[in-house]
């Protein structure tokens, strides 16, 4: 039992535990409902997103979140395109784990792991990089339950980006859990997922200095 989780154990050690367990799965069983509509209704040109038995529906971005999702994109896309990494995608890519969908704002698959994708393909596995820009309403569940779930899922790096304060904060999976290995808006990043892709901070929020590592990049 030592090695059980430890909301696990608060159930198991409570006289309530059989109550419990059967209202979870009362839940759980409903949430299974709306889930089957959820795939029902989702569209391919707006953004939505299934988290802990509630449909999102997102709102339009500001311009300075579609801007650093673009730069940090194009940066990542044309690397691995030029070196065979892999593949890039960003924000409509649906992502389902155990229990919850997401559509993160850019993402990466190792090419050993992306070589069955389809052209048709709607659904696809946990990525090895994820990147997340925050926004007001997005930034509890980007810092919380998809960070959970990333890191339970095995995803390799997670990226949190703030375009208000122009940072950036870099995870990295170490024995099942998040280490965080770099915070800051100066120097450079270099990912652990994505091989030799090295660039600096600045760029991400910069779109001509973005063009300007591309070109380094390309070389």
């Amino acid at each position: 039992m030592s090695s059980l989780p430890q909301i696990q154990k608060d159930i198991l050690a409570s006289p309530h535990a059989y109550i419990v367990l059967q209202r979870l799965q009362e839940a759980l069983e409903k949430e299974k409902e709306l889930r089957k509509h959820f795939y029902e209704i989702i569209e391919e040109n707006r953004k939505m997103e299934f988290i802990n038995g509630e449909i999102y529906f997102h709102s339009p971005v500001k311009l300075k979140h579609n801007e650093v999702n673009g730069n940090v994109y194009k940066l990542l896309d044309t690397f691995c395109v030029e070196n065979a990494l892999g593949t890039v995608g960003i924000e409509k890519l649906l992502v389902p784990l155990s229990r919850n969908d997401y559509e993160p704002d850019v993402c990466f698959w190792k090419k050993s792991r992306a070589k069955d994708f389809t052209e048709d393909q709607m659904q696809f596995p946990a990525p090895d990089l994820v990147v997340e820009v925050l926004s007001k309403s997005t930034a509890t569940n980007d810092r919380t339950i998809k960070y959970e779930d990333y890191e339970a899922h095995g995803v390799k790096e997670y990226w949190i980006i703030d375009p208000t304060k122009q940072t950036i904060e870099q995870y990295v999976l170490s024995h099942k859990k998040y280490e965080l290995i770099f915070k800051g808006k100066d120097g450079n990043l270099e990912s652990i997922a994505v091989k030799n892709f090295k660039i600096p901070v600045k760029a991400i929020f910069d779109k001509r200095l973005t063009n300007k590592v591309l070109t380094e990049l390309l070389k």
